[in-house]
Parts: C-alpha cells; sequence; structure tokens
C-alpha cells in the first residue's frame, strides 16, 4: 500500500479542473533517486534511460543531474539533445540508415550500442567516428518483470556473434570501446543483481584481451521499483560487488549502468476522478475518468495498482466499508486499475491517486481509443 499522498502533490490535485485526469510529476524525486544511486554506486557513470519516463521536466533534470541519457530511438535522442544532455548512449533494435546517420553527425559525446552486424556497415558507411559497444545477450535469466537475457531474444547478439562482431568493427575501422549487457528489467533481488554486474565485468575483461582495449562496460539497467512500492536494496547491492569494480575502473574502464524505472516511478502520480460508483451483483466498482488507455501498466502487467482516495465535493452515491474495484471509460472489460482494494468510502466527486506510477506509465498508453480526453501533465516546480 502505498503511504500518504505527499502534500504538494496534494495541494496539485487539489488544483485540477473536474472531471480530473492527469499526470503529475516531481523532478526532485528523480534527482533524490538519482542521488541514492550515486550513493550506492561511487565513481559509476550513470546515465538515465528515458524510455522510463520522457516527461520533458524529468527528461531536463535528467540532462542537469545525470552523467547522461540513454536513448532507445532516434525521437529520443533528438528529445535528449534538445533537453540539453551533455552525452547520451544510443540503444535500441532495428535502427534505421537515419537513425544511425543522426548518430553520426551528433555534435555531443555518444555511444552507440550496437545490435547487430548490419549496424556496423551502416555506422561504417555514416561516417561515424565515435566509440561504440556491443550490445551482448549472454548470461541467465535474472528475476525482474522482463528478462532479456537467458534465452533468445531479439535484443543484440549472442557470445560467439559478438565476438564476430567485434573483428568486423575493426575492419571497418570503428572504434570499440566495450560492451552492453543489458539483462533484465525492474529486478528487486540485489544478490542476483550483482552477480549479473561481476559477471558481465569477467566477461567483458576475457572477451577484449587480445583483441582490443576495454573501456567501456554497460551493465544495464534494471534496478528494481515495482509499481507496488518495493525498490531493489541499493545498499546489499553495493555490499555485495564489493571492490570488485574500482579495480576495473583503476585500470581505466568506465563502468556505466543505465537505471530508468528505478529513478523514474516514485516520480510520478496517476490522478484520476471518480465519475461513478455503483455495486453489480455484489460488486463494488468506482469509474474513473481516464483508465488504462492513460495508465496501461496496471492491464499489461495484471497486477492492482494501490491508490489513495483524496476526497471531493461527492455529488452522488457514496460507498462506505467496501472493495472497491476501479475501472475507466474505455468499453472493455479489461479497461481496470485496481480489481479490489478496501476503503472506507468512495464516492463520485473523488480523486484517486495512484503513486509510483513515473515509470512506463503514460509513454506505454494507447490514448487513441475512443477519442478521450487526454490526461492534463502537471508539474511541481
Amino acid at each position: 500500500m502505498n503511504g500518504p499522498v505527499p502534500a504538494k502533490v496534494a495541494a496539485a490535485v487539489a488544483a485540477l479542473d473536474s472531471p480530473s485526469s492527469a499526470w503529475i510529476y516531481d523532478p526532485a524525486v528523480f534527482t533524490a533517486r538519482l542521488g541514492a544511486v550515486r550513493a550506492a554506486l561511487p565513481d559509476w557513470t550513470v546515465l538515465y534511460a528515458m524510455k522510463a519516463c520522457a516527461n520533458p521536466a524529468i527528461v531536463a533534470a535528467a540532462a542537469r543531474d545525470a552523467d547522461g541519457i540513454e536513448c532507445a530511438s532516434g525521437g529520443e535522442l533528438a528529445a535528449a539533445i534538445s533537453a540539453g544532455a551533455g552525452r547520451v548512449a544510443f540503444s535500441g533494435p532495428a535502427k534505421t540508415p537515419a537513425d544511425l546517420a543522426a548518430a553520426a553527425i551528433c555534435d555531443i559525446p555518444l555511444c552507440v550500442h550496437v545490435e547487430g552486424p548490419r549496424e556496423l556497415d551502416l555506422l561504417a558507411a555514416a561516417g561515424y567516428k565515435g566509440p561504440i559497444a556491443l550490445r551482448v545477450n549472454r548470461g541467465r535469466a535474472l528475476p525482474g518483470s522482463h528478462q532479456m537475457t537467458g534465452a533468445p531474444t531479439p535484443f543484440g547478439m549472442d557470445e560467439p556473434a559478438a565476438l564476430a562482431a567485434v573483428e568486423q568493427a575493426l575492419r571497418l575501422g570503428l572504434d570499440v570501446a566495450g560492451f552492453h549487457l543489458h539483462a533484465v528489467s525492474n529486478c528487486l533481488d540485489a544478490a542476483a543483481y550483482a552477480d549479473h554486474v561481476l559477471d558481465a565485468l569477467d566477461w567483458s575483461r576475457r572477451s577484449a584481451a587480445g583483441r582490443f582495449d576495454l573501456r567501456y562496460v554497460n551493465v544495464g539497467g534494471g534496478l528494481g521499483a515495482d509499481p507496488r512500492g518495493d525498490v531493489i536494496d541499493l545498499d546489499a547491492l553495493a555490499e555485495a560487488l564489493g571492490d570488485v569494480p574500482g579495480r576495473y575502473l583503476a585500470a581505466g574502464v568506465e563502468l556505466v549502468v543505465e537505471p530508468g524505472r528505478y529513478l523514474a516511478a516514485a516520480a510520478g502520480w496517476y490522478v484520476a476522478e471518480v465519475v461513478d460508483v455503483k455495486t453489480v451483483a455484489g460488486q463494488a466498482f468506482a469509474l474513473v475518468r481516464g483508465g488504462t488507455h492513460h495508465f496501461r501498466l496496471p492491464a499489461a502487467w495484471g497486477y492492482a495498482h494501490p491508490f489513495q482516495v483524496v476526497q471531493g465535493p461527492r455529488t452522488g452515491a457514496v460507498l462506505s466499508d467496501v472493495e472497491v474495484r476501479v475501472c475507466g471509460e474505455l468499453c472493455t472489460p479489461r479497461d481496470v486499475l485496481n480489481g479490489g482494494q478496501r476503503v472506507s468510502s468512495i464516492g463520485t466527486g473523488d480523486r484517486l491517486v495512484f503513486a509510483n506510477a513515473g515509470a512506463y506509465g503514460w509513454e506505454i498508453s494507447h490514448d487513441r481509443f475512443l477519442g478521450h480526453r487526454g490526461p492534463d501533465l502537471v508539474v511541481i516546480d
């Protein structure tokens, strides 16, 4: 269960027009989360994976406070540069020739995370002179919401292909800096994540030996921040890593981590106003202005996202001491934000606040369905 609604968020909720549906972002929370990562992983390079939340205020905070931004499309690359990022990494499958040509003319430091041999040819043809890191799909599956390793996936190359790609890149005159080993999303197991990091470092050292001078190892993202509130224990992660990363740093290898969810989740709240309450065959429902077309994650993951009731000027029925199912305004039974949470009371005019929603919230939603008005986008100063 989420805690009380922070006072400044509550003030922003109260200021919304009725019937309200809104995303509220607080960049200061993002920056505080970034500080926690830096404290646990000193001397690491921290790039923000902007796929988690591309709200301009959050991206601007990342451009200001992180070491750079990790982008997964040509559109994200352009947005990160426009926001003032001092450095970018360019990841993602199915990069187009235009994407890689844009990387070649980028006027800030940029590292391309190469997905396969095709991209090497395109980079060489575009005259790209910056560093590259080969994305490698290797290692066991890690606990988390999305596994990118441990089984064949469309991301990166397997080990034999990656080592062949090193030779191809060198023949093409490209600057091979190291490897990109993103393995999982939303890992809450600090010990398992530490094992991934240590294994990635060891494999990168052994694989570069005799081929090129290793300068860059990016272990990817995956620092867990579950939307129901649990987060990875960064202190336990740091303890499990011990002094091993320092030996790589001393050898001139830059160690990179690219959190997205961990930084953005707590910095965003989704707000939906109750427009009707009713009971059908013994089941209580709260129908809200909004739903999964604004906040798709609960339906996509099949979980009940906790919420707080901010009482409004109730203009209709009120249900008391009830387990309520929160559903949106779409013509589908899958438009469910919470399948059952007990509340002391809930009524028309109340506003429901879903905390820890800032990562993969608005960005992955399907707002064109039925043509409903979109949510307000609010940034707390």
